[in-house]
């Protein structure tokens, strides 16, 4: 092929908030294909706050990208040559190809998209990882009980928006934590949310308690710091907290400052024998084809609804995530290459 491979690689590591410098934008041949072997065309990319912490070198779940490589992403590919026999060309796929243009693989860890259950750009959102992380993360470690109240960080993200979704389908009360009024509405009026709450409002605290009359029975954590502390001492004897997310530490550079709260945590674990586990979306990989079909389910039903934020262009690829760090992005996070 004659075509060129845009790709987009990490310059140099962030310290804090990523910067633009920290990305380069590059232009290599596409790769040549093998035996048993195809093509990928990027058509959609997803955006994840867990791509900060593959920026690091820190010790963490997962190999950190390497300084010149494609950051790691999920995308939804078009097959433009093939030469595996079970994998036609036309057909459209996940991958976790990075954030390039093109990408070579064998097909191993790839998953057929089908354009006519859903858009394709929802296998990498409500029916991709970020909705399984709510499905699994809720269902398996929150476990919902009617009547209970279940509250939710970063509510109008793409996790945060699913787990307040199913805590209502399960017969819960479902509240919803987002930055700013629009969100908020859009949790209550669109979603059906019993209640959301401004974390930018002068009194969050305050706020989320009267939300939270009967305290909160499961905690939903995908943001930690200051809501973390507003929700701890609303929680409920035998609590469970599924924590998949700490997006306010992400670009912490220090410890944050005040008191150590740790010995006030600790206390509480014990007094209220809370449940705290952190997970990994793929410690429950043996659940996706239930958690497709179920959550496919809703859609079509219309017991659930989603919302997508679509930037054009891979070039605006850099500029979307510093965003989405900071909370600017309404909806799953996406981008569409034509």
């Amino acid at each position: 092929m004659n075509a060129v491979n845009r790709r987009i690689v990490l310059a140099s590591r962030p310290h804090g908030e990523p910067k633009p410098e920290n990305f380069r934008l590059e232009e290599v041949p596409v790769p040549e294909i093998g035996p048993g072997q195809i093509l990928l065309r990027t058509r959609w990319l997803s955006l994840d706050p867990y791509m900060r912490g593959r920026m690091s070198d820190a010790k963490s779940y997962a190999t950190p990208v390497q300084i010149g490589d494609p950051i790691t992403a999920e995308v939804v590919g078009e097959v433009v040559a093939s030469k595996n026999p079970d994998i036609p060309v036309g057909e459209l796929r996940t991958a976790f190809a990075g954030w390039q243009e093109y990408f070579v693989t064998d097909g191993k860890g790839t998953r057929r998209v089908d354009p006519e259950a859903a858009p394709p750009s929802t296998a990498l959102g409500v029916l991709g990882m970020p909705g399984m992380t709510a499905y699994t993360g809720l269902l398996n470690i929150g476990q919902p009980k009617p009547g209970e109240t279940v509250v939710v960080a970063a509510a109008a993200g793409p996790v945060g928006s699913l787990v307040g979704q199913i805590a209502r389908l399960k017969g819960a009360r479902a509240v919803g934590i987002a930055g700013g009024p629009d969100k908020c509405r859009y949790l209550t009026e669109e979603l059906g949310f019993d209640a959301a709450v401004d974390h930018r409002g002068p009194d969050l605290p305050g706020a989320l308690a009267a939300a939270c009359p009967k305290g909160i029975d499961v905690y939903f954590e995908n943001v930690g710091g200051a809501v973390f502390a507003a929700v701890m001492p609303l929680l409920n004897p035998f609590a469970r907290i599924p924590v998949c997310g700490l997006v306010s530490a992400y670009n912490a550079t220090e410890a944050p400052p005040g008191p150590d709260r740790l010995p006030a945590l600790m206390r509480s674990v014990l007094t209220n024998r809370l449940h705290i586990q952190g997970f990994i979306v793929w410690d429950f990989a043996d659940q996706a084809e239930t958690f497709r079909r179920e959550v496919g389910d809703w859609i079509r039903a219309g017991k659930v609804r989603y919302r997508e934020d679509v930037v054009e262009g891979l070039e605006k690829t850099p500029e979307a995530f510093i965003g989405l760090l900071k909370g600017r992005n309404f909806g799953k996070l996406v981008v569409h290459i034509a």
